[in-house]
């Protein structure tokens, strides 16, 4: 396993990185340049006063959104470190040159209601995995990023407040109508970004309690390799002495841990609750094959 200070990456880890911050940029430049630009629907973020700009001026998307990144991407460099400024400076370029290569195509559609939710779909998904994968797409994320760690907003609210502004003023620049579509399509994209880096890797804390601890505890360990910690309780009623296992899991191992269990004891008490963070310990957020 890597040591906990910054580890170099394995090429295999740098492919997948490379691949997926591709991956992600190319559904945002599809969402873009295929649905919402062509309909005059904006993002929030860096994208969206490029949107904008671009809109204003006439020139192509793709130069706004490299030359207005490219000062965030100077700060997160210093405050966030090599790996990221450089990968976030590589999902910007691909965006760039995808936006700059879709644009001469025509929209897949001029529906009101399609064009903000379906591009609201892949511009979620595609900017959660670049995330996810370690970069990022708007130099708005980058301050959010900073400022969530000072404050006790999530980086998703401090992207939130940034970017009603922004889309507010596309009621200005196009119609309000697109200010409101824009918001839909934002919202959509807001959660599916969350999804995308959440949504496979949300933690759950387990309880079990059961006769059957060791065994039980045991199987944990050895077949879906978590770490287990026994706990000494007393029954409320019988004043007997129990043990209790506790431990923490990945959703994506629930259904599996709960099969453990099963198993071996029908009758234990188990307990599954979502944890918002978990930190130390031998947790490590592991890739699930």
């Amino acid at each position: 396993m890597g040591k906990h200070h910054h580890h170099k990456l394995t090429k295999m880890e740098l492919l997948r990185r490379i691949i997926f911050i591709t991956l992600g940029a190319l559904l945002m430049s599809v969402a873009l340049e295929i649905f919402l630009v062509p309909n005059n629907i904006i993002d929030g973020g860096i994208v969206g006063i490029s949107i904008i700009v671009s809109h204003l001026t006439g020139l192509p998307l793709g130069i706004f959104l490299f030359l207005l990144n490219v000062p965030f991407l100077i700060v997160g460099y210093k405050q966030i470190g090599k790996t990221f400024a450089i990968s976030t400076l590589y999902g910007v370029t691909v965006l760039s040159i995808g936006t700059t290569l879709l644009h001469p195509v025509d929209p897949l559609t001029y529906s009101t209601f399609l064009a903000p939710v379906v591009g609201g779909v892949l511009l979620g998904i595609g900017v959660g995995l670049v995330i996810r994968f370690g970069g990022s797409l708007d130099g708005t994320e980058i301050v959010a990023i900073l400022l969530s760690k000072k404050m006790p907003f999530s980086v998703g609210e401090v992207v939130m407040f940034m970017n009603l502004f922004i889309l507010g003023s596309a009621g200005f620049v196009f119609s309000w109508d697109s200010a409101m579509y824009s918001l839909i399509a934002y919202y959509i994209a807001f959660k599916m970004i969350d999804i995308t880096i959440e949504g496979f890797d949300e933690s759950k804390s387990v309880w079990i309690i059961s006769e059957e601890a060791r065994e039980i505890g045991d199987a944990i360990m050895s077949r879906l390799g978590r770490g287990v910690t026994y706990l000494h309780g007393e029954g409320g009623f019988t004043g007997g002495s129990k043990r209790v296992i506790f431990c923490v899991i990945t959703r994506l191992e629930e259904a599996k841990l709960k099969s453990i269990v099963q198993e071996l004891d029908p009758v234990a008490f188990l307990a599954v609750g979502n944890i918002h963070d978990v930190k130390g310990g031998r947790f490590k957020k592991r890739d699930i094959h």
